[in-house]
């Protein structure tokens, strides 16, 4: 049997806290889903084609990893329906534990048979998020900054889509 796990976020952009994620999980699974979720209430920087093509363009490097996206399903109906026994969630701090606690306990649930498995960044990631490295673009400079905290693909996407849109 193939060991499937999907890890599955927004990715409105990917990060190098992300990234770490997925080095990990390619190490404890056969094949890893990372999977862009589109919720329509939520207002994105990228469409979704685009996150996919960044997401694409920073893993080249982990041959077991498949992208995809997912609408209007639940994460575990969405995981089951791929053959994922497993969802990755990473906790950065005492809120996101507190949020995923939850979120796994509902998951389990709706889909007894997925199991959520929680991965814990080290310090250098540890306070990334994507709001966050959006939050960076503006002040002089800011290109230097936010490219220690991006993948490089992502930072090349970033950067042509805030200079057009000045």
């Amino acid at each position: 049997m193939i060991r499937r796990c999907i890890y599955a976020g927004s990715f409105d952009p990917m990060t190098n806290g992300h990234l770490w994620m997925l080095t990990q999980v390619t190490e404890l699974f056969d094949e890893v889903i990372i999977a862009v979720g589109e919720n329509p209430d939520k207002h994105y920087t990228f469409t979704c084609e685009e996150r996919l093509e960044m997401i694409r363009q920073s893993i080249k490097h982990l041959p077991n990893v498949k992208v995809s996206s997912f609408r209007n399903c639940y994460l575990v109906k969405y995981a089951k329906s791929v053959g994922g026994h497993f969802i990755i969630r990473g906790i950065r701090n005492l809120h996101d534990y507190e949020f995923e606690r939850a979120m796994r306990n509902i998951n389990a649930d709706v889909e007894p048979s997925v199991r959520t498995i929680f991965l814990m960044p080290p310090r250098e990631y540890a306070e990334i998020s994507s709001s966050f490295v959006k939050g960076l673009v503006g002040p002089g400079g800011w290109e230097q900054v936010l490219a220690q905290y991006v993948p490089k693909a992502v930072f090349k996407k970033m950067s042509e889509h805030y200079k057009a849109s000045n």
